[in-house]
């Protein structure tokens, strides 16, 4: 049984086994009982996951084409895909469960909001993402790479970069390098005003990133208190820390 690959859904297949190995050896330094695969896709990575003991494992995948060859290919699946995008799903499981995947690009960014939406369930994640998302990501302060993406990710998980995937690894080859990251969610959870409030925050800050702080911010805070040093600075230069304790400022 053969697929045809969506351009239109970013489709990139894996074929590298070794970068599948290495994607749930990741998987396998944290507890499993529950697995999401965002986007099996042909089921590469899938025939790597199913054998793994005692791990109540679900799909999701938008494809018909693909959901039809994954339950053809792989019979135990049958009850096991939701044929949805992982942006329309509610959470697939109960309690906690783990997320993996080779995610579609045209969605990477929506995905890992999406994540940030779950993270009350999700501790742990393993993706593949185009290598500058998976760098932005995993940036820091004073970074050409360190953004929106960055903060608010890192605002709920410690992220981990793993390791780059060349074009060659897929079918067709990318463009572009891809990379894997790992986000475990914090132990210990900064201490912020509000979610809302941090989204808003450090949009508006990055909306301008190139601009002092007092000027994409001066609607969010009192004149006085744009006076101060930190507002002289650019959205790359603070900390998450530092977005968290400001939003206790806001008005």
């Amino acid at each position: 049984m053969e697929y045809t690959l969506k351009k239109s859904l970013g489709q990139h297949f894996l074929k590298d086994e070794q970068v599948c190995r290495n994607i749930v050896a990741a998987l396998q330094e944290h507890d499993l009982s529950q697995l999401l695969e965002v986007g099996p896709g042909g089921g590469a990575l899938t025939k790597h996951l199913l054998p793994l003991a005692n791990v109540d494992f679900k799909a999701v995948e938008l494809d018909e084409e693909k959901v039809i060859y994954l339950k053809h290919t792989y019979p135990v699946l049958k009850d096991r895909i939701i044929h949805a995008s992982i942006l329309d799903v509610p959470p697939p499981f109960s309690g906690s469960f783990t997320v993996v995947g080779n995610f579609p690009y045209n969605i990477s960014s929506q995905i890992l909001f999406r994540m940030l939406e779950w993270k009350d369930q999700v501790p742990v994640m393993v993706g593949m993402f185009q290598k500058e998302v998976a760098d932005r990501v995993a940036s820091g302060p004073g970074t050409k790479d360190y953004g929106i993406l960055s903060v608010l990710v890192q605002a709920f998980y410690d992220v981990t970069y793993l390791f780059d995937v060349p074009p060659e690894s897929f079918n067709p080859p990318p463009k572009v390098m891809s990379g894997v990251i790992k986000l475990v969610r914090r132990t210990e959870s900064y201490n912020m005003k509000s979610e809302r409030a941090l989204f808003v925050l450090v949009k508006a800050a990055f909306g301008q990133r190139r601009k002092m702080l007092r000027n994409p911010l001066k609607g969010m805070f009192d004149k006085e208190v744009l006076a101060e040093e930190i507002f002289s600075k650019r959205a790359e230069q603070l900390s998450v820390a530092d977005f968290a304790a400001l939003t206790f400022r806001m008005k």
